[in-house]
């Protein structure tokens, strides 16, 4: 066993599995104008901030797909904009993926007077990082411009008045030296390395992980019980009631993975525990073991181990694809989930293995046509898939090397579905805008 690994496996995870309040392509917005309007000085409730202050704001195309329809927390509203706005009255710029957590109504009133004084622009930026958010704000004679690129919470310019402020090259320096090192240690990983590491680590070094259980599992049940969104998972049980669907495992893991992500996307002002700089990546890696693990009566400790296995495999294998593409993340994340439930299932690598090699057999394409709460549905299909592709593995069934863009080999299938998702799918991803900005 690559035992060396194991301090960076536990790295890449507590800094890729985090709480996130909210879709994070607008929360990224949000922070760049929480440290823009910090930047500039200026008096939160002020009657100028609310008449005078200009808000521009540029994103990349991925950002402004993924930025248009998606609800944004606390407000009862969708998109850029308000993001931008409410980032600006009442965001917390030390608060990171949780910039919103501390808004009122009073603050929600605010911002929506700044939409409707047309105080704040959104455009596309013509530029070459995939995740990219610039947030200008002007007031008399002064601007202020926060620059976030790469990940969500990534700052690689802050300028005031057209110079870079002199405090910002440290915090770039730290966060190009975390790229390297997530960057090394993948390229030496394999799937087994991850395996190892998830079964057999020190368990008090790993019991973190149940935090992602705790958030994921609330977030479930205000999805159930509340009315957000498309209500994917509460339309399962009113079924169930009907006689219409029967209960048992597939259906407890659709539906409580489906009202995490409802919730989720309709605004919620509850955290997800998030994967790779995504909630429905982190509710698709968290739910369908959480559940399978209550339905099987799994110990605490094979729950540990199983979403741990889960997460990590979710990061392993986005880090070879692209952070936003036109490639569903929520069907990379449920990998991580197969992987999980069949470590649950009493299998060992050769199953867990085989259950992702399905899992992209079958879930391999599913677009990525922008936040929204129909994302829900696309969650829960992928938790599904992954219950099927772990029952498939016990079975000792999987998709074949000799089928589509399957190899025999898993780390060379998870790298073929990324060669997918950052080559030929990057022009499906401009053809997606183009129907979605022209609709």
């Amino acid at each position: 066993m690559k035992q060396h690994l194991w301090p960076l496996f536990l790295e890449a995870v507590k800094r890729d599995v985090v709480p996130a309040l909210g879709c994070t392509e607008p929360i990224s917005v949000a922070l760049a104008a929480a440290i823009a309007i910090d930047e500039l000085g200026m008096d939160r409730h002020s009657e100028q901030l609310l008449t005078e202050v200009k808000i521009d704001v540029a994103v990349s195309a991925n950002l402004m797909k993924n930025g248009m329809g998606v609800g944004i927390p606390g407000t009862g509203m969708v998109g850029l904009p308000i993001a931008a706005a409410i980032g600006t009255v009442a965001g917390d710029r030390h608060a990171g993926l949780e910039v919103l957590k501390n808004l009122t109504a009073a603050d929600v009133a605010a911002a929506k007077q700044m939409l409707d004084n047309q105080q704040v622009t959104v455009g596309v930026a013509d530029v070459a990082n995939i995740l990219y958010a610039k947030v200008t704000v002007y007031y008399q004679q002064q601007t202020v411009s926060v620059t976030i690129a790469d990940s969500h919470t990534n700052v690689i310019a802050i300028e005031k008045n057209g110079e870079l402020l002199a405090a910002f090259a440290a915090m770039e320096q730290s966060e190009n030296n975390d790229n390297v090192s997530k960057d090394n240690l993948f390229v030496e990983a394999k799937l087994q390395d991850i395996y190892d590491f998830a079964i057999h680590a020190p368990i008090a070094d790993i019991r973190f992980i149940l935090q992602a259980k705790t958030l994921n599992d609330a977030l479930s049940n205000e999805g159930l019980t509340g009315d957000y969104g498309l209500k994917i998972g509460a339309t399962f049980i009113k079924n169930q009631e009907r006689g219409l669907l029967s209960g048992g495992l597939l259906t407890e893991v659709l539906t409580r993975t489906a009202g995490a992500s409802d919730a989720r996307m309709d605004g919620a002002m509850m955290p997800a525990m998030s994967n790779s700089g995504s909630g429905n990546q982190g509710i698709a890696a968290t739910m369908p073991v959480v559940v399978s693990a209550d339905f099987l009566k799994s110990s605490e400790e094979q729950t540990v181990r199983a979403l741990m296995l889960s997460h990590l495999t979710a990061i392993y294998i986005k880090s070879y694809q692209n952070k936003l593409s036109a490639l569903c993340g929520a069907t990379t994340a449920a990998m991580g989930s197969a992987a999980g439930i069949t470590y649950l299932l009493d299998g060992e690598i050769e199953q867990v293995s085989a259950a992702i090699c399905s899992m992209i057999g079958d879930v391999s394409g599913v677009i990525c046509d922008g936040a929204k709460t129909a994302c829900a549905m696309k969650v829960s299909s992928s938790a599904g898939a992954a219950v099927k592709a772990a029952l498939m593995a016990i079975d000792g069934i999987r998709v074949t090397g000799t089928e589509g863009i399957v190899a025999d080999d898993v780390d060379q299938t998870i790298r073929n579905l990324a060669s997918l998702a950052n080559g030929a799918m990057t022009q499906t991803d401009v053809q997606i805008l183009e129907i979605m900005m022209h609709k």
